[in-house]
C-alpha cells in the first residue's frame, strides 16, 4: 500500500542531494589528496563514501541488493553526481517510505533510513565543501533530521564523543557538527584534532 501524507515523513532529500552533487562537480582533480575532517580519507576518499552510500540509500529506497562501488570511479565527477540525483528520485516515490532498510550494518525502517541519508548528505555535504574551499550552508528542514539521526542513533555510538564547545554558540549546524565529533573550525591548513567519522 503506498504511503499517505499522514504517515509519510514530510521531508524531501532532493536539494540536499543536489547541494552535494553540485560540490563534487566542483572538486578539482588536484584536490583528490587534500585532508577532509575524517582524518582516514583524503578528499578521494571521501568523494568515493559518497558515491557508495548514495548507492545504497538509492538501492534501499528501491528495495533492491546494494551494490556500491568500493574505490573511487574513474568517471566519478559524473557518477557521483548522477548517483546522488537518483538517490533523490528513488526517495520521492511513496514506496520507499515503507518496509525495512539497513545502514552500516544496522536494519531499520525505512524512514529512518531516510533520516540517515540525509544525515550523510548533509555532514558531508559540509566535509566536502570544507575541505575544497567551497561554500556550504544546509537548509533547515536537513538540519532537522540530523538532529533526529542524532536521537534516534546516539552521536557516541556512531562518532565517538562529541567535541566539548571552547564557548556556547547560537549556530544551529556548528553545534551538531561538534556532536559529531567535528570541529566547526576545521580547516585543511590546520587539521589537528580531525578524526575519522561515519
Amino acid at each position: 500500500m503506498p504511503a499517505t501524507s499522514a504517515d509519510r515523513p514530510a521531508f524531501d532529500l532532493g536539494p540536499a542531494a543536489r547541494t552535494l552533487a553540485a560540490l563534487v562537480a566542483g572538486v578539482t582533480d588536484d584536490r583528490l589528496d587534500d585532508p577532509t575532517p575524517c582524518s582516514d580519507w583524503t578528499v578521494g576518499g571521501l568523494l568515493a563514501h559518497v558515491h557508495q552510500f548514495a548507492s545504497v540509500f538509492t538501492t534501499n529506497a528501491r528495495k533492491q541488493p546494494p551494490e556500491p562501488p568500493t574505490t573511487l570511479v574513474a568517471d566519478w565527477r559524473t557518477a557521483v553526481p548522477d548517483q546522488l540525483v537518483e538517490l533523490a528520485r528513488a526517495w520521492a516515490d511513496d514506496t520507499a517510505w515503507h518496509g525495512r532498510a539497513s545502514a552500516g550494518g544496522v536494519e531499520m525502517s525505512a524512514a529512518d533510513n531516510a533520516v540517515v541519508a540525509g544525515e550523510e548528505l548533509t555532514v558531508h555535504g559540509w566535509d566536502l565543501a570544507v575541505s575544497t574551499g567551497q561554500s556550504f550552508t544546509p537548509e533547515p528542514p536537513m538540519l532537522d533530521q540530523v538532529e533526529r539521526f542524532l536521537t534516534i542513533f546516539p552521536a557516541e555510538r556512531v562518532f565517538g564523543p562529541p567535541l566539548t564547545p571552547e564557548q556556547p554558540t547560537d549556530d544551529r549546524f556548528a553545534a551538531l557538527l561538534r556532536r559529531t565529533g567535528r570541529d566547526p573550525g576545521w580547516r585543511p591548513d590546520r587539521p589537528t584534532g580531525s578524526r575519522k567519522t561515519p
